[in-house]
């Protein structure tokens, strides 16, 4: 383990064939979110679908990198309307035009994938509609900007840009992060930030781009629980979460959709 290669900023390089480990945990996260999508409706619980999570992880070989987290006891976090992040699945009975982010994260085979999506149950309101599609379109831009030789200044400043172009606001308490064989590790992923500052990019890093986007201000605050975070002016907020590797001429997605349901469907 001697010759792991690290930037100065302690951010890990790793190497091509370390790619498949990352598609394969990316894989079983995606997956998951597929299938837990159709039980997102009026009347289900949050902690019913994490109860499904939670099944589904064990079921497909991997392993629930949450579960025992600082503590943290369950699949997956579910945030629900102004819950920006880290939202504790329970008895929250969903309504309809409820939007919820469920963030997953699974461990297979020492590999970690991470990822998250926006659901809805019934149909979305026009504010929450929008909400959603700019925050995955921020997602987009930010990923766009991935290549060796950009930096994450570039990342940051692509989704505040055009996040902030919507009259909408990024979320600067969060972040992304590096990960591998690890849950969290360098480089702290701002979703601002100003062009050709930050790290520079380099092929085989590995990372979360994962925006959150408010209606309203950016501030949040965190609940006596020491998990929920949400928005202080009680604003809608939506997240869009994946997992990706640099490549030699961009990036590769670890966390892509099989079933092509990454964006939901708004009734």
């Amino acid at each position: 383990m001697n010759d792991v290669r690290q930037t100065r900023e302690g951010i890990r390089i790793h190497e091509p064939a370390d790619f498949a480990g990352m598609h394969a945990a990316g894989r079983i996260a995606a997956q998951i979110l597929d299938e837990v999508g159709p039980l997102v409706e009026p009347g289900t619980t949050t902690g019913a679908l994490d109860d499904f999570i939670r099944n589904r992880v064990t079921e497909l070989g991997s392993t629930s990198a949450t579960i025992g987290y600082r503590g943290y006891q369950h699949a997956s976090c579910i945030s629900v309307n102004h819950v920006v992040c880290h939202g504790i699945p329970g008895d929250k009975i969903l309504s309809d035009g409820d939007i919820l982010n469920i963030d997953v994260t699974v461990i297979v085979d020492g590999w970690f994938g991470d990822s998250s999506r926006m659901y809805v149950a019934g149909k979305p309101s026009v504010k929450a509609r929008r909400l959603i599609q700019v925050t995955h379109d921020s997602l987009m831009k930010g990923i766009e900007a991935v290549r060796p030789g950009a930096t994450f200044g570039d990342i940051g400043h692509a989704i505040q840009t055009y996040v902030e172009g919507q009259r909408m606001s990024v979320v600067r308490d969060f972040c992304g992060h590096g990960l591998g064989r690890v849950f969290h590790a360098p480089p702290n992923v701002l979703h601002f930030g100003r062009p050709g500052k930050g790290p520079v990019l380099e092929e085989g890093m590995f990372f979360t781009i994962e925006p959150m986007v408010n209606l309203g201000r950016p501030e949040t605050k965190v609940l006596a629980d020491d998990w929920t975070a949400v928005t202080r002016d009680k604003s809608l907020s939506a997240q869009f979460e994946h997992s990706i590797g640099v490549t030699a001429d961009g990036c590769e997605i670890f966390t892509l959709s099989p079933q092509d349901r990454f964006f939901p469907a708004l009734a």
